[in-house]
């Protein structure tokens, strides 16, 4: 027999893992962001190697399990020397997985700009790093904010994984009260229900941005 009224008392706890689960987010979306420009960029170049390395880098990322990722990130660095607590190491993981899927969105997006600008551009003396700054990465931003927005969604449903090195998120906090009490179901659907909230204020707000940039261009 289900019994919800279980839930009750570890609600506050629940909320705080919530926000933890936030933060892990977030945070692992800006370096996701930042760090996937920084490889569209060299792989849009014409020097050779940074294109190779971003390519390399893009089907390293994407042929491997995103737990293999973090495990070796939080298992692994430790044989060498390099010791990182279990937040930083998540955020490390998932933001530098989500940049290789980032950079090929960018890519996208950039490619999708006429080249004609870039010609007109360039005749009138502009140099690449202002053609790019000025007139490039802000239309293919724009271009981008769907794809972006959706790989923002799964970054924050994937940050569960961080459960699994004892970051203590809405997943792990969940799975030690449902098993403790043997609610199961119980509190299971509730972060489930907890994950839809946020996932629904991720979308909304992404839909807001996306709006208001197409205002913004008419």
């Amino acid at each position: 027999m289900l019994n919800f009224s279980l839930i009750s008392d570890f609600v506050p706890f629940m909320l705080k893992a919530t926000i933890v689960t936030l933060e892990l987010s977030v945070v692992s979306i800006v370096l996701g962001l930042v760090a996937g420009l920084f490889i569209a960029l060299m792989k849009i170049s014409n020097v050779k190697p940074l294109e190779w390395m971003a390519d390399f880098y893009i089907w390293i990322i994407r042929g491997t399990p995103m737990l293999v990722q973090l495990f070796l990130v939080y298992f692994g660095l430790p044989q060498i020397g390099i010791e990182l607590s279990p937040f930083v190491s998540s955020v490390i993981a998932l933001g530098m997985n989500a940049a290789a899927y980032i950079a090929e969105i960018y890519r996208g997006g950039i490619m999708s700009i006429p080249k004609g600008q870039i010609e007109a551009a360039q005749s009138l003396g502009m140099r690449y790093t202002g053609i790019m700054k000025l007139i490039v990465l802000p239309q293919a931003f724009r271009v981008s904010i769907p794809a972006l927005g959706n790989q923002a969604v799964m970054m924050l449903k994937d940050s569960s994984l961080a459960s699994l090195v004892t970051v203590s998120e809405l997943m792990m906090v969940s799975q030690r009260y449902a098993s403790t009490n043997y609610a199961f179901i119980e509190f299971y659907i509730a972060a489930a229900l907890l994950y839809l909230v946020l996932t629904t204020i991720f979308t909304f707000i992404l839909n807001k941005i996306e709006l208001r940039l197409s205002v913004s261009e008419q």
